[in-house]
């Protein structure tokens, strides 16, 4: 076995640096209790095409946190856990890099469209949201 050469190195840093962000970057931490839930829907809405963005400053500093809802509307289970599954992979594709320390944010599924809706959009739609949401300021 060989030892790579300086540029077969150099290759791979660059490689590495167009890595999808979903693999460089974990989840944020999940919401749990349903006060949490109860809380965000009180704060700010933001809808888009395939689902709705709550989203609520916390204030404390601490980490994001982030939840997601799909009710019976969207379907059976098997639609439903298909909506979820996909909301989590757009929060954890976008919400590392746009999202910001010490706010809740929940998505919303709707019906029909958080499934079919391509899935570049839905994490365009969902950058478009936060960049609007934190426009507006903290308050």
């Amino acid at each position: 076995m060989t030892a790579p050469s300086g540029s077969d190195v150099a290759r791979q840093d660059a490689r590495a640096a167009d890595a999808p962000a979903a693999l460089s970057c974990a989840m944020p931490e999940t919401l749990r209790q349903r006060a949490d839930f109860l809380s965000v829907a009180k704060a700010r809405r933001m809808p888009c095409p395939a689902f709705l963005l709550q989203a609520r400053v916390r204030g404390d500093g601490a980490a994001m946190r982030v939840g997601f809802t799909c009710s019976k509307k969207l379907g059976n289970a098997v639609t439903r856990n298909r909506a979820k599954r996909r909301l989590r992979a757009i929060a954890r594709q976008v919400l590392p890099r746009h999202g910001q320390a010490g706010w809740d944010y929940v998505l919303v599924g709707r019906p029909q469209a958080t499934v079919s809706r391509d899935f570049a959009a839905m994490c365009a739609d969902l950058r478009a949201a936060l960049a609007k949401l934190h426009q507006g300021g903290k308050a």
